[in-house]
């Protein structure tokens, strides 16, 4: 866009520009220095260069002018170029209206510098097509006339003293203001500071100080805020972590609670009573079925409390005189049978209503003890004994972890048996048969020696246990070995003998406490059938359990022994096959 420095009137090019010039040299043109009008172009052009100084003086004035007002010079034109001018015209005249309003305008350098091109430009072209000599003389005729009715006396910018003449206003302005003229840069010029973060300019280095501190501020404020918020969501991570974790840690206690309560329930340490009131409470079921007569009730309830008076049991759930059945036939019968070893003399106990569900290792153990009773080498340590009764068995393994046996058992079963339905097992049965100098020792075949997860090394041990005394042997063989303990996960039970079968295999002879006194006592029969022993055969395929324990007796020990052993019991350890 193109603005005529005369009338201010904007254009959009500069064939536009120098077409409006045009029409402002055909029109009415007024002196910018002495309100000379009514003249055209080229008379005024006549009357600048001859009435005031010339135009090379004029730009140079002004460039000092603007220097001194706003800071410019000429080093740094292209810069800022500003121009003001105070001009004074009739009101008809459009130009004179034009220059009064320049008078308190800035125009930028660009269009001032192209308007003076286009001036110039318009100046070339009048040099082009100079006047006849006759109307240059009219002119000049014509000149002091002119001059003398529309010139007024130029006025200083910088006082407002008035002068006679542009030439003594020079003077004047250079001999009085002479220190604005030469002015240096560094004196006029006023330094600008620019802020680095906004790109914002100030003129005072401590309002720009101020400025950037404000900056740092919001900045440390953002930050904070940023900090506040992340520290805040780090907050709430760690609060939501936590929450889980306990949530967790929660369940995990509740579940292992319910496992463990649920292994105490299994185990008989819940505090749910013990055989008395297992046998009571059992009793009385059977009673309010109709299985059993309120009389019989209160009579097994009076054995009941003798038993437990006394710590005998009563041996309602015992059978004796199996050992001599099977003796007898093996004999006769049992052809597929090469050669069979039997231990000493036992009865079998079974469970009754009191440990049904958890009795089977107190039930072992007065089996193992009803055959170390019947053989007189046992006599001297075991003088004076009775099979006791459950509640008897648990008084007495307490009384072995006083003595010092097994502290780490002691410690699992809280030191406490009587009254509970607590699980017994080989641990319980050797520190009790120790504590009685039985000697005894655990063997630990904690992993299958053979196919399909069987324990053929297991046979072949008891084979060794009960074949030992002899050479040759006959085909029964009654020996004075006791029973074997064997306990497995949730069971246990009596070995009491082995068979081997003509094709060599292997077979155990097991006493198992949750068979009843019905089944056992066919055994006693003198017409004893093949199928009344399957119940008591095992073969190798039949036990697959992981781990197999077997407690079995050597002998008695010396009271040096127990004490030796007793200490040995602190940090307990078994034997392991393979």
């Amino acid at each position: 866009m193109f603005t005529c420095d005369i009338c201010g009137e904007t254009v959009t090019s500069e064939t536009e520009m120098k077409t409006h010039l045009i029409a402002h040299m055909e029109n009415e043109v007024t002196c910018p220095f002495c309100k000379l009008s009514g003249v055209n172009y080229e008379e005024m052009y006549f009357h600048i260069e001859s009435a005031h100084f010339k135009q090379s003086e004029l730009e140079r004035n002004f460039e000092r002018f603007d220097a001194v007002q706003y800071g410019t010079s000429d080093n740094n034109k292209d810069d800022t170029l500003q121009c003001r001018m105070d001009v004074y015209s009739s009101n008809h005249s459009a130009c004179a209206s034009n220059y009064a309003n320049i008078s308190t305008q800035i125009l930028p350098k660009e269009c001032t510098l192209k308007h003076k091109a286009i001036y110039s430009e318009n100046l070339t072209e009048s040099r082009k097509f100079p006047q006849s000599k006759e109307k240059q003389s009219d002119l000049s005729k014509q000149k002091g006339s002119l001059y003398g009715t529309m010139y007024s006396p130029p006025e200083c910018p910088f006082c407002g003293k008035i002068e006679d003449c542009s030439k003594a206003m020079e003077a004047h302005v250079k001999t009085n203001h002479a220190d604005l003229l030469d002015m240096p840069l560094k004196d006029c010029e006023q330094p600008l500071y620019d802020c680095p973060m906004c790109g914002l300019i100030c003129t005072n280095y401590h309002i720009l100080q101020e400025h950037v501190d404000l900056h740092l501020e919001e900045g440390s404020f953002g930050q904070g805020i940023h900090t506040v918020s992340c520290s805040n969501d780090l907050q709430l991570a760690h609060q939501l972590q936590e929450e889980e974790d306990r949530k967790r840690r929660s369940e995990e206690s509740r579940h292992e609670m319910e496992a463990f309560q649920k292994l105490q329930r299994q185990y008989g340490l819940d505090n749910s009573g013990g055989y008395k009131q297992q046998q009571l409470q059992s009793m009385e079921i059977e009673v309010n079925r109709g299985r059993m007569h309120p009389s019989e009730f209160h009579r097994r309830k009076a054995d009941l409390m003798e038993s437990l008076a006394f710590g005998i049991d009563d041996g309602k759930t015992k059978t004796s005189g199996i050992i001599e059945a099977l003796s007898r036939y093996y004999q006769n019968a049992a052809t597929d049978v090469r050669r069979v070893w039997l231990s000493s003399m036992v009865d079998h106990f079974h469970s009754s209503f009191g440990d049904k569900g958890w009795g089977c290792g107190y039930r072992n153990f007065q089996m193992l003890l009803s055959s170390l009773l019947q053989n007189d080498a046992y006599a001297d340590c075991l003088k004076g004994m009775s099979v006791p009764c459950i509640p008897q068995i648990q008084s007495m393994i307490e009384d072995a972890w006083k003595e010092g046996f097994d502290p780490q058992g002691a410690c699992q079963l809280n030191n406490k048996l009587q009254g509970t339905k607590a699980w017994i097992g080989a641990c319980e049965v050797y520190t009790l048969l120790t504590s009685l100098r039985v000697k005894c020792r655990i063997v630990d075949f904690h992993k299958s020696t053979g196919p399909l997860g069987t324990h053929p090394r297991l046979f072949e041990w008891i084979l060794n246990y009960y074949s030992s005394e002899r050479e040759e042997t006959p085909k029964v063989v009654c020996t004075f070995k006791p029973p074997i303990y064997l306990q497995h996960q949730g069971h246990s039970r009596t070995i009491v003998g082995i068979e081997e079968r003509k094709n060599r295999t292997l077979c155990l002879l097991i006493f198992d406490p949750g068979c009843p006194s019905r089944e056992m006592q066919k055994l006693l029969k003198s017409d004893m059938e093949a199928s009344n022993i399957k119940q008591l055969r095992k073969f190798v395929g039949n036990l697959k359990h992981k781990q197999y324990q077997i407690v079995a007796v050597e002998g008695i020990l010396s009271p040096e022994e127990k004490v030796a052993r007793r200490q040995a019991s602190q940090i307990f350890t078994s034997e392991k096959i393979p």
